[in-house]
């Protein structure tokens, strides 16, 4: 079984060693040579670690079920601890004086790069950008150089489609079943092909071309909205951003996220990518390829979706006008409702100065909740509220119904027996439990750990921003973090990109082994 896992995770490993080249590229264009070095000496040693246990493990069983929840809880992990070797080696090989080239000009603050000669402040910006949550230990984003905050987005981009899916549209020898187990242990089990490999592949491919769409969206907005940006830096932004944006990470080449572009307009601009990168990759392939437009409408949680951020954008903005020291509450509430929902995090508020309402209202109303089920988002998913709510419903009526009444279901365009409802019901109220105790028991440890001057909410704000992959801030994530809060935010992230069961499933093999157990 171990062999399996071994070579499986190896695989993941060997696609994260080619991933580190492409950085290294964005480097040459800048010029920034100790950033390459880091990038090229990561790699090689990555990817020769990797086809080294590859290659020395025959006769390996393909994965069963249990074992492919394995492969993604232990892929992930090593994905986000061996993503995180980049940052410390540049950090390391760059001299201060380099470092301190990269501040822009006229501005004075101590290069962000140094932080990552912290190997802990190294692996939690990798699984922030890998779990495409958006938290960060970079508090200066410009001053770590050109090459690695392309990495970090670049990271968020690659991790919002998932390796595994990487994995299955490169690797043509994975059998049909054991395909079929890896995508369901990462993605959402929708298939748009009748093979798995087509699927993974699809999915790719409608990835790559909504991204570039949404590249050249932002390029040409921001060319007509600041038309005295330069070129080169709108080009490098736009690029970044869409694949922040697409992948709903929220990593920015900013300081201050989106709100370092002091515009109205441009963060109006800034929306569609995180509605669109709060969709479903099935239904954006069903809306662009298949040109099935209704289902913009007809698309339970698409429909959803656009419905919760009109309305969740509007009551915020209203507890905004109330909350003291906002100065353009409409403003804000629009764009950081859209931004918490689609669990993308571009930041554009002091959310630690709102009130405790509104950032209350923020956790329930967007974060914990989240975009859509076979997207990129993070959170319980779209599906499951609007399932939970059926249910709570359906419950109700029941209580008004005859004992011989067997009535069907309608949800998502399925009708379902009592029997099948309860046990939908039962998997999406399950998972909702343990991810509110995830967060609860985060904010013990936030409110324990914190720095004097944050609040119950911001505690459970912070909290639920890890766990949603959310990355919005009320500003207790930085550099000066208590260490093992940081490493707690660390296991949320990991935890929510995979959806917390493979790392249950991980847990309990590591204690009990893989034999059945009386409960």
């Amino acid at each position: 079984m171990f062999k399996t896992i071994l070579q499986q995770i190896a695989i993941l490993q060997l696609i994260l060693g080619g991933v580190m080249l492409v950085p290294g590229v964005v480097a040459i264009i800048y010029g920034e040579w100790y950033s390459l070095l880091g990038f090229c000496i990561s790699s090689l040693m990555i990817s020769g670690i990797a086809y080294g246990i590859y290659k020395s493990l025959k006769n390996v069983e393909d994965p069963q079920y249990q074992q492919s929840l394995m492969i993604a809880a232990l892929g992930w992990l090593m994905i986000i601890v061996m993503g995180s070797i980049p940052y410390y080696m540049i950090a390391q090989f760059t001299p201060l004086e380099v470092m301190q080239s990269f501040v822009p000009s006229g501005l004075e603050y101590e290069s962000s790069l140094l932080n990552f000669r912290n190997p802990l402040h190294c692996l939690f910006e990798s699984t922030s950008a890998f779990t495409t949550t958006g938290l960060t230990m970079s508090y200066h984003e410009p001053s770590i150089g050109k090459s690695l905050m392309f990495y970090r987005c670049f990271s968020q981009w690659i991790g919002g489609a998932g390796f595994i899916v990487m994995a299955l549209a490169i690797f043509k020898q994975i059998p049909g079943q054991s395909a079929l187990l890896l995508y369901g242990s990462e993605a959402s089990g929708t298939k748009l092909k009748t093979n798995v490999i087509q699927t993974a592949r699809s999915i790719w491919k409608i990835y790559v071309f909504i991204t570039f769409l949404m590249a050249v969206y932002l390029f040409i907005g921001t060319y007509f909205i600041l038309p005295d940006y330069p070129i080169v830096e709108n080009i490098f932004d736009a690029v970044n951003h869409a694949m922040a944006g697409q992948s709903t990470g929220g990593f920015s080449t900013l300081d201050d996220s989106i709100a370092g572009y002091q515009s109205a307009k441009m963060e109006i601009l800034f929306l569609l990518p995180m509605l669109v990168g709060g969709f479903s990759i099935p239904f954006l392939y069903r809306f662009t390829i298949l040109q099935n437009y209704k289902l913009l409408w007809h698309d339970i949680q698409t429909r959803a979706f656009i419905i919760a951020s009109v309305i969740g954008g509007i009551l915020l903005s209203v507890l905004l006008m109330n909350s003291n020291g906002v100065s353009d509450p409409v403003r804000e509430g629009i764009f950081q409702f859209v931004s918490g929902l689609s669990t993308t995090g571009w930041q554009t508020a002091n959310i630690g100065a709102w009130d405790d309402l509104p950032v209350l209202f923020m956790v329930a109303g967007a974060m914990i909740i989240g975009g859509s089920a076979g997207g990129t988002v993070g959170g319980i998913k779209i599906i499951r509220a609007l399932l939970l709510q059926k249910g709570l419903r359906w419950h109700i009526n029941k209580i008004f119904a005859s004992e011989h009444t067997i009535k069907k279901v309608k949800f998502n365009n399925r009708y379902l027996l009592p029997a099948e409802m309860n046990e939908e019901l039962a998997r999406a109220g399950l998972f909702t439990l343990i991810y509110l105790l995830f967060v609860f028991f985060s904010t013990c440890f936030t409110v324990y750990f914190m720095q004097d001057g944050y609040t119950l909410a911001d505690a459970i704000f912070e909290s639920a921003s890890a766990q949603g992959t959310v990355g919005l801030s009320t500003g207790i994530s930085d550099p000066s973090m208590n260490p093992v809060l940081e490493l707690i935010y660390i296991i949320q992230m990991w935890a929510g990109r995979i959806e917390i069961i493979p790392i249950l499933v991980l847990v309990r093999v590591l204690l009990y082994g893989t034999k059945i157990r009386n409960i």
